[in-house]
């Protein structure tokens, strides 16, 4: 039997375990939505108006914000993105189907307006996730920066806009 591959599941549980991989509401999307609302920002999460059903979308600052796993959307240069070893050309046209499509519907969005911001899963580990939300804050918020320090937010001061 050299050269068959050892099967880690039995026949059907890998397909059972990929069929509860969830695409909204993961841990990492909750994490950067708590952020964010503690910041005292407030946004719809999921929308399906936009292209790519953004994980948050921020009217108020024209943002949106894809919270995206390394592997899912194949995060280059990225130590939590690997190829898989088994059933290679399934899985490399997915991921590349996967990439080209984030492209597609960003530029979609950009050409709308939209300010496009990626959160990738390994910015949000243990070491690096305070400073990543934090920027992320700034990102968003940009030169309508906190109303205490001085600089003028045009958006409350004009509500039109």
């Amino acid at each position: 039997m050299a050269g068959k591959r050892v099967e880690k599941y039995e026949r059907g549980t890998r397909s059972y375990i990929m069929s509860h991989i969830r695409g909204e509401n993961t841990s990492i999307e909750t994490l950067v939505r708590s952020f964010l609302f503690a910041k005292g920002l407030r946004f719809r999460k999921n929308d399906k108006r936009y292209p790519g059903h953004p994980d948050v979308v921020l009217p108020k600052y024209h943002t949106v914000v894809f919270v995206n796993g390394c592997f899912w959307h194949m995060h280059e240069g990225c130590t939590k993105h690997s190829m898989p070893k088994s059933n290679v050309e399934f899985w490399s046209a997915k991921l590349v189907r996967n990439r080209e499509r984030d492209i597609k519907q960003h530029a979609e969005l950009e050409a709308m307006g939209w300010k496009v911001i990626v959160v990738w899963e390994c910015e949000l580990g243990k070491k690096v996730r305070e400073e990543r939300l934090e920027r992320l804050y700034r990102e968003i918020v940009g030169n309508a920066v906190d109303p205490d320090d001085g600089a003028v937010d045009t958006e409350r001061e004009n509500p039109d806009v």
